[in-house]
């Protein structure tokens, strides 16, 4: 099967040849694998087997898709937001909106003049359409766009002190996100819309469930509808104890839930997939806090397998992937036991790196 038959094969609750994976490594990590299997770290998603190739073209990009070498070293991005490396994740240290009055933030405008820029972050993976999974993520959306310009406290403080404010810059942050979408999908081939909004945090919801049903939803619901009137999957990617708006995330159409961060309250895989699995598909789910990093290669194993064997019970309806990036601690042997459980070796990772450097020496002779 080729990746885009596997991952549809899964969409549809049907046996694959193998379970599809798409897993993010941290630029750390994925620098580290390149120099064991002898490749370049772009190669490195492909050569573990990832059958989704994606990019981002909203405010994520700014996030993950610049990767700084070192601590205090950083960038403004086109929103006007600072970022800089602190630790293994690019932080913001600057909001543009922080001290802004009610009038002021009203004025702020998103960077259109920036949209063939953006779109431009999908022409290489837009190069593997024909064989991979292709997606699109148009995420942060709404709430997690608006803290990002704001900054958390103040963006909580809005919802609740001033919820007019709040809605109309809610619905600005969603007009971005659905004219990204638009674009993306007229003009490249696309498989899935990937949509993203962090409302939630290690224990609970970040605002009240009604909260988000009256100022939140109703905003992503129109970024998730181009996805659905272009008769694709839509994928939701939030961290942390979403558990009460699941329901409501079915009810809008999403398809995919995403990263299923396992060591929240009430986000344990197995119970979702058991009350949620008829209508969702499921992506994550390996512990990326606990087990993945700091258990032994054997834990790994047995952790995965487990995962899988629940989370594809009904034959499918399940990606492997972590529930956050991969992070640079992660021992090797705790990377090749997780894919071993999936099915796919270590002899064989190195094998397919042997072919992508043969496949280079080609390239390089000119045949």
């Amino acid at each position: 099967m080729t990746s885009k038959e596997r991952v549809r094969a899964a969409l549809g609750r049907e046996q694959a040849d193998r379970l599809p994976f798409f897993m993010w490594f941290h630029p750390s990590t994925a620098r580290h694998l390149a120099e064991l299997l002898e490749i370049p770290a772009a190669h490195v998603g492909e050569v573990f087997g990832n059958d989704v190739r994606q990019a981002w073209v909203n405010n994520n990009h700014a996030m993950e898709g610049i990767v700084h070498e070192y601590d205090g070293e950083g960038h403004l991005d086109d929103w006007g937001i600072g970022w800089e490396k602190q630790g293994a994740y690019n932080q913001i240290v600057h909001f543009p909106l922080l001290n802004a009055n009610a009038e002021e933030v009203l004025r702020y405008r998103f960077p259109e003049d920036r949209i063939e820029d953006l779109l431009g972050h999908m022409l290489p993976v837009a190069e593997h359409a024909q064989d991979s999974f292709l997606g699109v993520d148009v995420s942060p959306c709404a709430f997690e766009m608006y803290w990002r310009l704001r900054g958390m406290e103040q963006a909580i403080l809005d919802l609740v002190a001033d919820e007019d404010l709040a809605y109309i810059m809610l619905g600005r942050c969603a007009d971005f996100s659905v004219m990204l979408a638009e674009k993306s999908l007229q003009r490249f081939p696309v498989d899935w819309l990937w949509t993203g909004d962090d409302v939630a945090g290690q224990q609970t919801m970040i605002m009240g469930p009604e909260l988000w049903r009256a100022l939140v939803k109703p905003h992503l619901q129109r970024v998730v509808n181009i996805g659905k009137r272009a008769g694709l999957p839509v994928a939701y990617h939030c961290c942390g104890a979403l558990r009460p708006i699941i329901p409501d995330l079915i009810d809008m159409g999403i398809d995919v839930l995403n990263p299923v961060q396992c060591s929240c309250p009430g986000m344990d895989p197995l119970e979702l997939k058991r009350e949620f699995g008829r209508h969702l598909t499921f992506m994550g789910g390996v512990d990326t806090q606990y087990v993945l990093p700091l258990g032994t290669a054997d834990e790994v194993y047995r952790a995965t397998a487990g995962l899988i064997e629940g989370m594809t019970a009904d034959g499918g309806g399940y990606i492997l992937a972590a529930s956050h990036t991969v992070p640079p601690e992660t021992p090797d042997d705790n990377i090749f036991a997780m894919y071993e459980a999936a099915g796919l070796s270590q002899a064989e990772i190195f094998d397919r790196a042997a072919d992508l450097r043969a496949e280079g020496k080609i390239l390089a002779r000119g045949l």
